[in-house]
Parts: C-alpha cells; structure tokens; sequence
C-alpha cells in the first residue's frame, strides 16, 4: 500500500479546495454541502471541513436562508486584484474600446482557463438594445464562438480531451455531436474566426477570434457580440476582418510574432 506523505497529502488538500472554490465559477451562485460532494466525488465531512476552512479566511460565506454557500469578499477582492493586473485585459483595453466604436455592438475579451474560459471585459455596445456578459464566469471551450476558436487552436491533445468530455447544450443550438464538432473546429482554424448564432445564448449572436502569447499558445479571444436579428451571417462575414485585426494586435502586445 503506498505511503502518503506530508508533501502529497497537503497538495492532494490543496487540489481539493481549488476544486471547491472553482466550482462556484460555473453554475448557480449558491451551493449546499450534498451538491458539492456529489459533483467532486468528495465525502461530506471532507466538504463541510473545506468548507469551514475558507469561511475562516472570508472566502466562502453562509447563507442561512438557503442553508447554502457562496463566495465570500475576501475572494471578490482576489477577483478584482486579478483583472486590474491581467497582462491579456492591459494590452487588449484600448482595442477593444475602438472594435465596440467601429461596429457599435459589445466587444468583449475572454481569457482560456482550465477546462473553460472566463469574460475578462468587455466595452458595451451604443444600442439602446444590446448584449452583455457576466465577467469572471466560467463557460464551456464548445459553446460561443470566443470559446470555439480558443478550442480550435488548442493544443491536438488538449482539445481531444475536451471532445471527449461533457458537451452539455446551453442552448437548442449548442453543437454537442464531437463530430460534428470537430468539423466546426477545422473550419474555424481554416478562417481564423469562429462565428454563433445562438450557441451560448439563445437570441444572441457573435464573431470571435483567438489571441496567442508569446509561446504561440492561446490565451484567450476577442469578439464582437449583439442581438441575433442585428448580428446576421451577413454582419458576421463583414466585420470578420475586423476582428481578426483587433486579435492579431493584441497578440503582438502579447508578445506573439507569429504570421509574419
């Protein structure tokens, strides 16, 4: 039987309340102690003392009413220290400022994270009817068309272990055949965009493109977004370029030198 040891078993608990506190990224913003077992295969005295733990350090908080949990301040300051100091929302900020002024709908920038992306910003569009996203949320790599072309650029591997994995429907439309998603994929590398109608959100629409660090590696996207009966394939095809430029800039800001 192998031997645990002291090094082993603190990075086994620290995985465990990564875990914990990423899951409040996705799904609804309160949790109960049987759910978060159920979806970390964690016992309930594991959770209840995790749990307990981050509540002592203000990063998780009790919700009597619900008898549930939520994230906490101490986190929320965590959350806001990070976007002030992101490297991808510094060099993306004025670019994405003058997408939103060129086509007049929400530009937004997304950052790739483990298993998923997260909304960094986003610079509202100047219709009285527009699209927002909820920064610091975690969405799936499948769904929208910021998260297809992040996947589309993956590393071979990493993005066969997305296919492979849950390809839940977010909405009617949200491709979640891996064959037919793969075939999506190629196209998206082929043109260098990806385009939604409806994949994420059901009455919006969007046109997005990857931006690359300095390895080459995909760090996030940018995209322009709106309403599905303003954002047409048409409107789509037109700003494209657009914003396939705004991507490559901030790449370059990134530090990437790649297409040349």
């Amino acid at each position: 039987m192998p031997v645990m040891t002291e090094s082993g078993a603190g990075t086994e608990t620290a995985v465990r309340v990564a875990d914990v506190l990423l899951l409040f990224t996705d799904g609804p913003s309160t949790l109960g102690v049987t759910r978060i077992s159920r979806e970390l295969g964690l016992s309930k005295a594991v959770v209840h003392r995790i749990l307990r733990s981050l509540m002592t350090r203000g990063m998780i908080a009790y919700v009597p009413s619900s008898r549930e949990y939520r994230l906490g301040p101490a986190i929320a300051a965590l959350g806001a220290r990070a976007l002030r100091e992101s490297d991808l929302r510094s060099a993306a900020l004025g670019v994405l400022r003058r997408l939103r002024d060129e086509t007049g709908e929400t530009a937004t920038l997304t950052s790739h994270v483990l298993d998923g992306r997260v909304y960094l910003d986003q610079f509202e569009g100047r219709h009285e009817i527009k699209m927002t996203v909820e920064l610091g949320r975690r969405f799936p790599l499948h769904a929208g068309s910021s998260g297809k072309c992040m996947l589309a650029f993956l590393p071979a591997a990493e993005q066969e272990r997305v296919l492979a994995g849950r390809l839940d429907a977010l909405t009617p439309d949200t491709i979640t055949d891996p064959v037919a998603l793969r075939a999506e994929l190629a196209r998206v590398h082929a043109r260098g965009h990806a385009v939604s109608a409806g994949e994420r959100q059901a009455d919006a629409g969007s046109v997005a493109a990857p931006v690359f660090g300095l390895s080459g590696d995909v760090v996030g996207a940018i995209s322009v977004c709106g309403p599905r009966y303003r954002l047409t394939a048409d409107f789509a095809e037109r700003i494209a370029p657009q914003v396939r430029a705004a991507a490559s800039q901030i790449s370059r800001r990134m530090g990437w030198h790649g297409g040349e």
